[in-house]
């Protein structure tokens, strides 16, 4: 929803613009803030994430990639915490939402 702003914001905001600076609403800083994370996903993160997508378990997901499913795990674990979800469902969601995946 577009919020109007006050007269002497906008006319704030258009010398900013016009000076050749950036201005982003509080609004906006506030989405683009969730939805960004200094802890990006690693490739396998991003591999496993995708096969997690898939309705992969996690071991069909260690026999795809050759790896201990103690060490899926700890993957996911980890594509949890960067992702801030809860499950795996939740980080699904997320990478999708994010861009990171595609379904």
């Amino acid at each position: 929803m577009l919020k109007s702003m006050p007269p002497t914001e906008l006319l704030e905001a258009i010398r900013q613009v016009h000076a050749g600076k950036k201005r982003i609403s509080p609004e906006i800083a506030t989405h683009l803030a969730e939805h960004y994370s200094d802890d990006r996903l690693t490739a396998r993160e991003v591999e496993i994430l995708g096969l997690m997508a898939g309705g992969s378990r996690n071991r069909d997901i260690a026999g795809k990639l050759f790896i201990a499913e103690e060490t899926v795990k700890a993957h996911i674990k980890h594509i949890l915490e960067k992702l801030g979800a809860s499950d795996r469902t939740q980080a699904v969601a997320i990478g999708v939402r994010r861009g990171i995946i595609q379904l």
